[in-house]
């Protein structure tokens, strides 16, 4: 780095080491132990009764989150569809329940297209890049029930190929590149280029170009569907009218945060990121942040705004979701127990953090509760997995009066990303228990 740009470094530096994040209400936080040291009373004996550890999959309130999300968008829109996105949780069991309330499946590899295929799924798109001519066949094989998002000209060519070969007809849509730039420009097709993609599709006779779909993440906000929502009604007036008429759907993915945002701890956030590389405190242990999350009702009457001020010259079209975290999220916990206390500052549990299969909570922020012990007080201590490294954190500080072996812990909301993560990585994996 020459001076000038050390100098602006140094200014950013400053900067950002003078923030503050926002922080987690501490009424807000309670609210939610309470709710789920309520959640384990009405279950106690049931979890009292198992070994720990295991997995607690909560089908009632995996259906509860689907209703609420169907009823969010369906309410606001004339014709949608829904398909759970299946990496966010891969317990069949999830998508089982899932079926059961109306959604399709979204699938991104041939393991979760054949489960989806033993759970008799009617509906089920096929997303993500690189499909392999094994998974783009077993696809065509289930032409009837499959919808393959394509990811790239060359996907259509093999799929075409594949289709032609086994003499069937399949619905397809193509993904568009949201972010043309940096390391999400691996998923779709370039947003000038759809007009070419449809020029193409016209050759490809086993293939029925029916749809689109793109997909932002992280969303806290709407403000990013919306900003692509309004590209794609600027791109569609480049098309012709033969080519619009051929869409049927447009699938506007799913990146749809909880209600109750982001909880980090203080290394999680950005001037904490930056405090530890300095070799600073990153604060104490009972502070906590949040980055705010918008109500789904407030994504889907904004979505729907949008799509009916750029749509016009596609709609009447379905509009098709993805959600995963959204639904998922809070419907599996984690029960623990405590194997050894080694001082009022840190206790050992038996399981480690291979169970959500990374390093979550050194950065993000979940509250422990002692359910054999439960108090809204919380009480610093180091709550450590049982895995030969250091980095098997669930947390820094618990709920509960105090904690003791053989305590039963819970790890709530771990639903998302975490299961789909596990990883056999020294110790065995937990089961599932569902209720």
């Amino acid at each position: 780095m020459n001076e000038k740009q050390i100098t602006k470094a140094l200014a950013k530096a400053r900067s950002l080491l003078s923030m503050e994040s926002p922080g987690l209400p501490s009424g807000e936080l309670k609210a939610y132990v309470q709710k789920y040291f309520d959640w384990a009373k009405e279950h106690k004996a049931m979890i009292e009764q198992e070994v720990p550890p295991f997995y607690l999959l909560d089908t009632t309130a995996l259906r509860e989150r689907a209703q609420q999300f169907k009823s969010a968008f369906s309410s606001v829109l004339q014709d949608t569809g829904f398909y759970f996105a299946v990496k966010s949780n891969s317990h069949p069991d999830v998508a089982r329940t899932l079926l059961g309330c109306g959604f399709g499946l979204d699938v991104s590899s041939g393991v979760e297209l054949e489960m989806a295929l033993a759970l008799k799924a009617e509906k089920i798109v096929f997303s993500g890049p690189g499909k392999t001519h094994k998974e783009l066949t077993l696809a065509a094989e289930n032409h009837k029930t499959v919808t393959v998002l394509m990811d790239s000209f060359r996907e259509l060519e093999n799929l075409e190929k594949i289709a032609a070969d086994k003499g069937v007809k399949i619905s397809a849509g193509v993904r568009l590149t949201t972010m043309p730039k940096g390391l999400w420009k691996k998923f779709g097709i370039l947003l000038q280029d759809l007009s070419r993609f449809f020029r193409a599709a016209e050759a490809c006779h086993h293939v029925q170009l029916k749809g689109l779909q793109f997909h932002t993440s992280w969303n806290m906000s709407p403000e990013a569907q919306i900003k692509f929502i309004r590209k794609i009604g600027r791109a569609a007036s480049g098309l012709s009218e033969k080519h619009r008429k051929q869409i049927d759907f447009i699938d506007i993915g799913g990146g749809y945060w909880p209600e109750q945002g982001e909880w980090l701890t203080g290394e999680g956030t950005p001037e904490g990121v930056l405090r530890k590389a300095l070799g600073m405190d990153s604060g104490s242990a009972k502070r906590h942040f949040r980055l705010p999350s918008n109500p789904i009702e407030t994504f889907a009457e904004s979505i729907s705004q949008a799509i009916q001020k750029n749509w016009a010259g596609l709609l009447p079209c379905r509009v098709c979701f993805e959600p995963g975290r959204w639904v998922c999220n809070d419907a599996m916990h984690l029960i623990l127990s405590v194997v050894d206390k080694k001082g009022n500052d840190l206790v050992i549990t038996d399981a480690g953090t291979n169970t959500i299969g990374w390093e979550r909570y050194e950065t993000d922020y979940c509250p422990v509760l002692n359910l054999s012990r439960p108090s809204l007080k919380e009480k610093k201590c180091f709550i450590l997995g049982s895995l030969c490294t250091p980095h098997d954190v669930w947390g820094k500080t618990y709920f509960g009066d105090r904690i003791e072996p053989c305590d039963f812990l819970v790890i709530p909301c771990q639903g998302a990303y975490t299961y789909s993560l596990r990883q056999e990585f020294i110790k065995p994996l937990p089961r599932v228990i569902k209720i």
